[in-house]
């Protein structure tokens, strides 16, 4: 009997070392389940905020029919260790599809790893991961906009104010002198968005004079404090502000507002994206132009890809550049066209 019980409890033993075993391993999500797990950079970042709040409409649009989870949305507060950390607590939380908004574009390989091991396919999104890590799995994809096209907008916009308003240049020497605000040291769409806008206006016939530059990593407290330092400066020699995004021309804007300058003194200001705070400002004459990131297009995209790759269906009516990206365009905004682009 002394062994008889000695084997009994082995054998009960084993069964619930099985049963804790079975407890940890992935179960398949079934094939009509929607669960999507987002990770992004920065909630500070307005644009993807409403990028966010309209993909979460969307997924209930396209996701309509299916079983849905509740979209997870975590934030990676600007370290890439935390978004590395959250890609495994949304797998392990049962989504079966992520989109990853990078805080290190050149960073991803982790990301990428727990992902492939698990089976859940990513969408990457406004941050686009360099062509050799979108080749490490063939369930990686990319929503976002080309970011030379936003540039070479934004200098249209800036060349055509500029030529059709002599009193821009306020010291008549036949040059524009301009600062520049950038999103991120080394930041791929800081960088082309700032070449791009600038190149334009020069292939426009504009003669620049480049005073200064500020890193504001796409945050409007801190243009503010990097354009206060430039009018220490540079006093009121600026009559262009060029800025990677709205909420860093509304910054800079932020800090004239605070000097004793008369309006007549301000330069002109150009940001990218469109937010709604940003279309506000270029109808009250504040932003003389901005360029519209489609955040509403994009959205959709990767609503329709998720529930896609969640269910396996629908994927091949999908339109890819080589096979992996989907890019929406741009548009110019004036004060013209900046009320057809509010949401209510």
């Amino acid at each position: 009997m002394k062994y008889l019980r000695i084997l009994m409890t082995g054998i009960l033993l084993s069964m619930a070392m099985f049963s804790l075993c079975a407890c940890g391993r992935e179960r398949p999500a079934s094939p009509d389940q929607i669960h999507v797990g987002v990770t992004y950079y920065n909630q500070s970042d307005t644009f993807l905020n409403e990028l966010l709040v309209s993909f979460k409409e969307q997924l209930d649009t396209f996701g309509s029919g299916h079983s849905m989870t509740p979209v997870t949305i975590r934030d990676a507060a600007g370290s890439q260790r935390t978004q590395n950390d959250q890609v495994k607590e949304l797998i392990d939380a049962g989504c079966n599809v992520l989109c990853v908004n990078l805080v290190e574009r050149a960073d991803p390989s982790e990301i990428i790893d727990i992902a492939r091991n698990h089976n859940v396919p990513i969408i990457f999104f406004n941050r686009e991961p360099v062509k050799e890590d979108m080749m490490q799995w063939d369930a990686l994809y990319y929503v976002g906009a080309d970011a030379k096209q936003s540039g070479v907008m934004q200098g249209e916009l800036a060349a055509e104010a500029i030529l059709s308003n002599s009193r821009i240049d306020r010291n008549r020497d036949g040059k524009i002198q301009y600062v520049v605000l950038e999103g991120e040291p080394g930041h791929q769409d800081a960088i082309i968005r700032t070449e791009n806008a600038v190149e334009t206006l020069k292939n426009k016939g504009i003669v620049l004079e480049k005073l200064g530059n500020g890193i504001a990593n796409w945050n409007r407290a801190q243009a503010q404090n990097r354009m206060e330092q430039m009018l220490a400066q540079y006093q009121n020699k600026i009559e262009l502000v060029l800025a990677n995004n709205d909420d860093m021309a509304l910054g800079a804007i932020d800090a004239y507002e605070k000097t004793n300058l008369t309006e007549s003194a301000y330069p002109v200001f150009f940001g990218i994206d469109g937010t709604q705070v940003g279309l506000e400002a270029v109808l009250d004459d504040k932003l003389s132009g901005t360029v519209y990131n489609d955040k509403e297009g994009q959205a959709a995209a990767m609503a329709e890809l998720a529930v896609a790759l969640a269910t396996g269906e629908g994927m091949e009516d999908m339109e890819f550049e080589n096979d992996k990206y989907i890019y929406l365009p741009y548009a110019e905004i004036t004060k013209d066209n900046a009320g057809q682009f509010l949401t209510e």
